[in-house]
């Protein structure tokens, strides 16, 4: 039951963060794939994959706001490398299906290193992983889970669409093919540790959980 438990967990961020990528780079390479609308759909996949697997594995399907959690020492270092592991394949996974569901090949937009890119990445992902974490705080459940932890990331998307792709997501910059080191990993890093210990310094203890 245990390992089973443990597979589950790996199994949940992996569809999670495919589905989530996938949506993303779908709605991105349409007519439509305007911030709002990107947002919108990617909010809303963060949303449903919260209801469908947030009691299994946390519905984290963004490897900056593990690597958040796991420098305020809320994930332990085994469980966070696993996690990280399969968010990003996650992220191949999700490209991997839409070139071959949209007979193309996706090129490359990580280009050089600039520092409003990594700047709005990295406010994005904060937006999001401060919601996220207030969610976990009041023990969420179903839809005010959906909706903090989908709204939050939908905001964080369209803040960082200023100044980037707003991918605020390294596993959606992989599915993209646009994993650029300097700027859509490094980014969405500072802003899941900054946000994380930020609220759980500033604001835990503030919010009431669910009664």
């Amino acid at each position: 039951m245990f390992r089973n438990k443990k597979v589950a967990m790996l199994l949940a961020e992996l569809v999670g963060t495919a589905v989530l990528a996938l949506v993303f780079v779908g709605v991105q390479h349409t007519g439509i794939g305007y911030p709002f609308f990107i947002a919108l759909a990617a909010g809303s996949a963060v949303g449903a994959m919260a209801l469908v697997f947030g009691s299994t594995s946390g519905a984290h399907f963004n490897p900056a706001l593990t690597l958040g959690l796991w420098t305020a020492r809320k994930v332990k270092t085994v469980p966070a490398i696993l996690y990280i592991g399969v968010q990003i394949l996650g992220g191949a996974i999700a490209f991997w299906t839409y070139n071959y569901l949209a007979k193309t090949h996706l090129q490359g937009m990580a280009g050089h290193y600039q520092a409003r890119v990594m700047i709005g990445e990295a406010i994005g992902v904060f937006v999001f992983v401060v919601g996220w974490a207030a969610a976990a705080a009041q023990k969420f459940e179903g839809i005010r889970l959906a909706a903090t932890v989908g709204g939050s990331f939908a905001l964080g998307v369209i803040i960082a669409s200023v100044a980037s792709y707003g991918f605020a997501n390294p596993a959606i910059a992989m599915a993209d093919n646009s994993f650029g080191w300097s700027t859509y990993v490094l980014g969405p890093a500072i802003g899941g540790i900054v946000g994380v210990n930020f609220y759980n310094m500033l604001l835990a203890g503030t919010t009431k959980g669910k009664k």
